[in-house]
Formats: C-alpha cells, structure tokens, sequence
C-alpha cells in the first residue's frame, strides 16, 4: 500500500504561481513513478505530469513550459511546481503513485487550486 497526502493548493490570481506537494509512505520512494492528474468540476480526470522513478519527465501540452515536476528522494515527496497560472488551470490536483513494473495505481485525496482572472 501506498499512502500519499497533497498539500499546497489555494486561490490564486492569473499569472502566479503555486507548488503542490505530495508526501508518500507505505512502500520505498525511489521505486515509484509518480504523476500529477486533475479534475475540473463536469470534466473528466486528465494528467498533468509524471515523473519516473529517475526522474524522467513528461507533461501534457496544455502546461508543457508552465509547470514542473520533480521530486525529493530525501524526503519522499514530488512536486508540481505551478507557474503562469490560468483560470483553466483551475481543479482539484491528485498526485499518483504507481511502483515499478505493476499497473496498480495508488490516489491522494486530492488538493483543490483555484485561478482567478
């Protein structure tokens, strides 16, 4: 089992930036590939970004030069480092947790982040 536990969502105006934070334990960090999904109220969940267990990194379009992904191996955590911010940004984050070589998929509750025009 993996427990993962979001932190950092908030209201914030068009333009600025915000970082999610994504505290892991239940099994070894460095093992897992992580990832970043969100849901926008009437849509379906979407990725965000993932980053592998070496730290390789991939984003979708839609924030591709706005966001970043990375991870601290140290303290078991991944971040979503949120700039540029947009009003279509606005969701609620999940951070995703998937251990090497199994297809089980492991959810936080969720942090919501909120961008006003």
């Amino acid at each position: 089992q993996v427990q993962l536990v979001e932190s950092g969502g908030g209201l914030v105006q068009a333009g600025n930036s915000l970082r999610l934070s994504c505290a892991a334990s239940g099994r070894t960090f460095s093992t897992l590939d992580m990832g970043w999904y969100r849901q926008a109220p009437g849509k379906e969940r979407e990725f965000v970004a993932a980053i592998s267990w070496i730290s390789s990194t991939s984003y979708a379009d839609s924030v591709k030069g706005r966001f970043t992904a990375f991870r601290d191996n140290a303290k078991n955590t991944v971040y979503l480092q949120m700039n540029s911010l947009k009003p279509e940004d606005t969701a609620i984050y999940y951070c995703n947790a998937r251990p090497r070589r199994t297809i089980i998929d492991y959810w936080g509750q969720g942090t919501q982040v909120t961008v006003s025009s």
